[in-house]
């Protein structure tokens, strides 16, 4: 296939209400200024969506499917795809716009990224609503919208069963919407293999707007690289940095499940909606416990050595096959937060999140939330529609769940999250509502880690653990994030130079470390620059009261809680140290231009 080196310079436009598909050209300099990924997606959205305050839920919303140049190549744990759209969840506190709200940015592993690009683009754009439920087929060039009502409430497991035989063929790569999606339920995720998901700010409400249940993708092309033998020699090294490593044997063995114990040691985990940082009961639902009971299997996605995935079986009341978990932060929004040792219950509740496609870490939050309302009875059996909704419940935490992906009875107001239950429920409950800007907090507890709350405060999704801790992790995350390669394998420092080698090998433009840094400060301060212009400000970077007032009672952090004027003070020298006006947040006129951000 022609096209740019590393890229095929183009993506596929869909607009399911026309029902028309076209290739576009991706300008050189978008290539070279936002790389793939997140960047290049969230470019995209920034030139699309001129006007503010658009409707996320409007067929003029964008959900884009972005790959990064890595993606398709042999290089090791460079599966990942980001959805990047309009969120349906985030708003800020004050906006002249009523459908004002983030950019969202949803990365998840498998082989879907990949098969974009062996079909010959760097990304697909979907827009405009088709006019019953409908699935996309993409075979390299060939592009069909087909109907998919059959399909209406479908649960993901079954679907991820029947939809190879609707294709007639097992090859091709696939992603789509349980029946949260349909639903529109705002925190409902997208699901790829049953068990991996774009889940956070929610993509699966957005791709469900569009009356989208299922993209289906297969090629059979690659783009070139710019110089060949470069790319070899890095590649063998990135290799020899991951492969039969004791690094890669320990992701292996526990993937991010090994983090369940040692978090609650730290007194760092979500524990009783956040009220705790350590769960005594943590060893029951942890890594090791989970490797002696439950897991028979190792999975990996394309290219990677790690192999952190895991399926396994239950038995009992609760018991089943598991495709996925416990991951640390399913593991803790369902576990620990709602003080669920219960190892079947706790997996049989990932199972069905995952098969009605909600995002593990904003239900937890939610039903948490719920829990502390109703054991300060805020609210009643009759507001939960007769739900016994105490700590520790898998069978009140499974119906809560049900309620949920249906908006059904209390569903409906849940379905909203945690800040508007907290609006209706009132009393004060807005102090234990654990979000920003609209999206709930991971399984990271603060009180003892001021860093991480940063991370929190600042993320351009809302509440987000993965964004990073400092400005420097902030920006190598955000370009992490539009290469295509897994965060998990970078934590081992042999792989910076081979990795780097690649991304210079591949796309014929040089990075050092610097440079890699500076593109990845670019496209942050995009995201800053789009959520400005919807209206957000610094008093839309605000914690929950609970982490300035509630300290620890018990754990090796016992007493912790955070100073409320020096977290104020970290977050005016974070504005000034990114050229923010520390005020108002907004980007200097100097740092964009020194980002080469000429923003129109």
């Amino acid at each position: 296939m022609s096209g740019k080196a590393g890229y095929h310079g183009k993506i596929l436009n869909i607009d399911l209400s026309s029902g028309k598909s076209e290739t576009m050209a991706i300008p050189r300099e978008d290539l070279d200024l936002f790389v793939g990924g997140q960047g290049l997606g969230m470019k995209i959205l920034w030139d699309r969506l001129k006007k503010p305050g658009v409707d996320p839920l409007s067929p003029d919303n964008l959900l884009i499917f972005m790959p990064g140049p890595f993606s398709g190549f042999p290089v090791p744990s460079s599966s990942r795809t980001c959805v990047v759209t309009k969120s349906p969840i985030t708003a800020p506190l004050k906006s002249d716009y009523p459908h004002a709200s983030t950019v969202t940015y949803s990365n998840m592993g498998g082989f879907f990224g990949p098969e974009i690009r062996f079909a010959g683009y760097d990304g697909l754009v979907v827009t405009g609503k088709a006019r019953v439920l409908s699935y996309l087929v993409i075979d390299d060039g060939k592009v069909e919208i087909r109907e998919a009502t059959k399909f209406k409430g479908m649960r993901t497991d079954a679907f991820d069963k029947a939809f190879p035989a609707e294709l007639g063929d097992r090859s091709f790569k696939t992603v789509y919407i349980g029946p949260a999606g349909e639903n529109l339920v705002p925190y409902s995720s997208i699901l790829h293999t049953a068990g991996r998901a774009a889940g956070r700010g929610g993509a699966g409400c957005v791709m469900g707007s569009k009356n989208l249940k299922a993209i289906a993708v297969r090629g059979s092309g690659q783009p070139g690289v710019a110089d060949h033998a470069r790319f070899l020699a890095a590649l063998e090294k990135a290799r020899s940095a991951l492969y039969g490593t004791a690094y890669a044997k320990s992701w292996a063995e526990q993937g991010t499940a090994r983090a369940i114990v040692g978090n609650s040691n730290a007194g760092t985990e979500s524990v009783r909606n956040y009220r705790e940082g350590t769960f005594p009961e943590a060893d029951k639902i942890g890594g090791d416990a989970a490797r002696r009971d439950v897991w028979v299997k190792d999975i990996a996605c394309y290219c990677c050595p790690l192999a952190c995935k895991k399926s396994g079986v239950t038995k009992g009341k609760y018991g089943g096959v598991v495709h996925d978990g416990p991951e640390y932060e399913t593991g803790v929004m369902l576990g620990s937060n709602l003080m669920i040792s219960d190892m079947p219950g706790l997996l049989k509740a990932i199972t069905t999140l995952d098969d009605l496609g909600l995002d593990q870490i904003s239900t937890g939050n939610v039903i948490g939330f719920l829990m502390e309302a109703y054991e300060k009875e805020m609210v009643d059996r009759k507001f939960l529609d007769g739900i016994d909704l105490k700590w520790g419940s898998v069978d009140a935490t499974l119906a809560m769940i049900e309620k949920i992906a249906a908006r059904d009875g209390v569903g409906r107001l849940a379905a909203k999250g945690v800040a508007a239950l907290s609006r209706q429920i009132g009393q004060g409950s807005g102090k234990f509502a654990i979000q920003v800007k609209g999206l709930e907090l991971a399984a990271h507890n603060i009180q003892a880690n001021q860093p991480r709350g940063l991370s929190y405060a600042t993320a351009s999704r809302g509440a987000c653990h993965m964004s990073g801790d400092n400005i420097p992790m902030q920006n190598r995350r955000a370009m992490l994030d539009s290469t295509g390669m897994c965060f998990f394998p970078t934590f081992e420092p042999a792989l910076e130079e081979p990795m780097l080698a690649l991304l210079s090998a591949i796309t014929g433009r040089e990075y050092d470390k610097a440079e890699f840094e500076k593109t990845g400060e670019r496209i942050f301060n995009l995201e800053k620059m789009f959520n400005y212009r919807e209206g957000f400000r610094r008093e839309d970077d605000r914690l929950p009261d609970r982490f300035f007032e509630d300290a620890f009672t018990v754990g090796p952090r016992k007493g912790a809680v955070l100073d409320l004027a020096k977290f104020e003070a970290m977050l005016t020298q974070y504005y000034k140290d990114r050229g923010w006006d520390p005020e108002t947040t907004k980007p200097g006129a100097a740092k964009l231009k020194e980002l080469g951000l000429d923003l129109k």
